[in-house]
């Protein structure tokens, strides 16, 4: 058993420190915010995650998780101390925000009563590992002893506990035999591939992975709109394409393009990384772009459907950026629906998990309680989320339920012949 401390009470630190402690550590995780940690005690999540409730309760239960706000009593009582609080993007040319990461490593310096292993678990710009090993040595009082690692998280949102407990491969980048010593240790019960190496290597490895995903997704969206223009089906040239093992099928879905909070920021990350460094990254500056016209196009899908925007009922169904998560940072959805109340459509939404955190965001947007209540009288029922329960709709139901049958599906979650054998007005992106 280990004594962890994970600081950040986020996506990524909730789900370390559940997943650690089922592991069978002594976790302490450690939040700035008293109304979130006070919720936790009682066993209410602020995010939607699969499992995740069901296992910080067990764990809280077997004693093997604690929630403090007190990072001073959290280092002092650990021996290795998980860093995942927030990294966002600062200003408009794709900056990391490290503050957050600033403050913590100085609040660990300042309580360090013995060895402690200081562990980066947050997306940052390579170099990062340097600076807070650098903040740690000029605050420490004494000469208490200390290392750096890089551990990149690899979750996907809706799946993160499977992704934490199963992961494809683990990657720490460390300075000394202690530190890999201390961090197979603690990933020993998982198994999986571990890779080791320096740390300016492992904080590399996060941002070269978001961003070819991101480049996969591009790739077959700009593939997508020249199908289009050719009568081609890009469901079939996906198929084709995942079956040769070079490439592979994940992320070969066009659609509208990809949100989220780690995508667009890594990339943009990574953009302004490599450009203060002297390396003008070209090609993801033109994933970038591929990903933002993908919305103008599915835009003009709906102008050239609807003729006039203006005062046209639209629903809206899905709001978080991928299905089985309530994330809505930076959703393509939501990002559709400003833009179409630009225009002066009226608006109506649904989504399964998300709709508590779109009330604080989005104005003038009636929500509604289920998919048909959103296509009720809407002249445009605009699809933007894949959720398995858009999937299953009654569309007979749903023909009936609209003022007009038409349906943009940004997800391409139904076939294109029979929507139209069935009487809709069906358009999606690069499929015939």
């Amino acid at each position: 058993m280990q004594k962890v401390a994970v600081i950040g009470a986020g996506y990524v630190g909730l789900v370390t420190a559940a997943c650690l402690a089922d592991l069978g550590n002594r976790v302490i995780c450690v939040d700035n915010d008293r109304k979130k940690l006070e919720n936790l005690k009682k066993g209410i999540i602020p995010i939607y995650e699969p499992g995740l409730e069901e296992l910080i309760v067990k764990n809280r239960k077997s004693r093997r998780i604690s929630f403090i706000n007190s990072i001073k009593e959290a280092t002092r009582k650990s021996e290795i101390i998980f860093i995942c609080v927030g990294t966002p993007t600062q200003g408009s040319h794709g900056q990391t925000d490290l503050s957050a990461v600033e403050k913590v490593a100085s609040e660990i310096a300042r309580a360090m009563n013995g060895y402690k292993l200081i562990v980066s678990k947050s997306t940052v710009p390579t170099q990062t590992g340097e600076r807070i090993k650098r903040t740690v040595e000029m605050i420490k009082r004494g000469s208490v002893d200390f290392d750096v690692v890089s551990n990149p998280e690899f979750l996907r949102e809706g799946s993160a506990i499977y992704d934490t407990m199963h992961p494809e491969r683990i990657v720490i980048g460390v300075e000394s035999s202690r530190a890999q010593e201390l961090m197979r240790k603690l990933y020993s019960p998982i198994k999986a591939p571990i890779v080791v190496t320096n740390i300016p290597t492992a904080e590399i490895i996060k941002h070269a992975c978001n961003s070819f995903l991101s480049t996969k997704i591009s790739f077959i969206n700009a593939i997508a709109n020249i199908c289009e223009l050719v009568n081609a089906d890009v469901e079939k040239v996906a198929e084709a394409m995942g079956l040769d093992k070079r490439i592979g099928r994940q992320f070969l879905n066009a659609g509208a393009g990809f949100g989220g909070y780690c995508f667009p920021k890594d990339l943009d990350a990574f953009i302004h990384f490599a450009g203060n460094k002297g390396y003008d990254f070209e090609l993801l500056k033109v994933v970038r772009k591929i990903n933002t016209d993908q919305k103008k196009l599915l835009m003009r899908k709906i102008e050239d459907t609807l003729w006039i925007i203006k005062d046209k009922n639209i629903g809206v169904l899905g709001l978080s950026f991928k299905p089985n998560t309530d994330d809505i940072r930076n959703s393509i959805s939501i990002e559709m629906i400003k833009m179409l109340q630009h225009s002066q459509a009226k608006i109506k939404a649904y989504d399964p998990h998300a709709m508590g955190k779109t009330r604080t965001i989005l104005k003038e947007v009636k929500l509604c309680k289920d998919a048909y209540e959103t296509a009720r009288n809407s002249d445009c029922l605009l699809i933007m989320t894949e959720w398995d329960e858009f999937k299953q709709l009654d569309l007979f139901k749903l023909k009936k339920l609209l003022r007009q049958p038409v349906i943009i599906d940004g997800r391409n979650i139904f076939d294109p012949q029979r929507m139209k054998e069935l009487g809709f007005v069906y358009k999606c992106v690069g499929r015939c």
